[in-house]
């Protein structure tokens, strides 16, 4: 399945001067984990707290494209300049999963959005991450197959942010939206789980 996956290296490479310059002036990979989680708390609790407040969803859009650069740079720092660790990978893990659902439960308080649907899509999302794991717990790599991952996600959640930010009309689709997101999700969490059954049944 088609998934912004699949342009990773080419993202890395653009970003991969960028994490030269951080490493040069001592920016860890796990400073930039936190950081962006603390962000992304931040800037969720504001939106859903004043979902009046139209601009934050604009910022929501802007900062999930920086989030995506965040998650590059700091895996970039922990591979390619020796900082990866166990408390690193315990850091991306959980910091992803507050962190999307700190940026998308917001999203439920859109104008003609059914708040459970926004609700599911960020459940299945933290579904998703789980499934993925799955693979390394059982000797594998960490399974990263769509056609929903997380900068799928971003992806899809910057572009309404962006329309619903702008004070552009989402309500006439908003809703097929996250039935649509729901369904990927669902595929999603089933091609990781089957490559996660793939190790088990590999490593008896």
């Amino acid at each position: 399945m088609i998934s912004t996956y699949q342009l990773k290296s080419q993202w890395q490479q653009l970003l991969r001067p960028a994490a030269a310059w951080l490493y040069r002036i001592g920016v860890t990979a796990n400073q930039i984990t936190i950081g962006a989680c603390l962000i992304s708390v931040a800037l969720g609790t504001m939106a859903l707290t004043h979902p009046d407040r139209k601009y934050l969803f604009l910022l929501i859009s802007f900062w999930c494209l920086l989030r995506m650069a965040a998650n590059a740079l700091d895996g970039m720092l922990a591979r390619e300049y020796g900082q990866a660790s166990k408390l690193g990978a315990v850091l991306n893990e959980t910091g992803d999963v507050i962190s999307d659902a700190a940026l998308y439960l917001p999203f439920a308080l859109v104008a003609g959005t059914q708040s459970w649907l926004v609700v599911a899509v960020v459940l299945l999302a933290l579904l998703t991450e789980f499934a993925g794991v799955l693979s390394a717990a059982l000797g594998g790599e960490r399974a990263c197959h769509g056609p929903m991952g997380k900068s799928d996600r971003a992806l899809v959640f910057g572009i309404v942010g962006l329309l619903a930010g702008s004070g552009l009309p989402v309500a006439a689709f908003i809703n097929e939206l996250w039935l649509l997101v729901i369904v990927l999700l669902l595929l999603t969490i089933f091609n990781r789980v089957r490559a996660a059954a793939a190790c088990k049944s590999e490593a008896r």
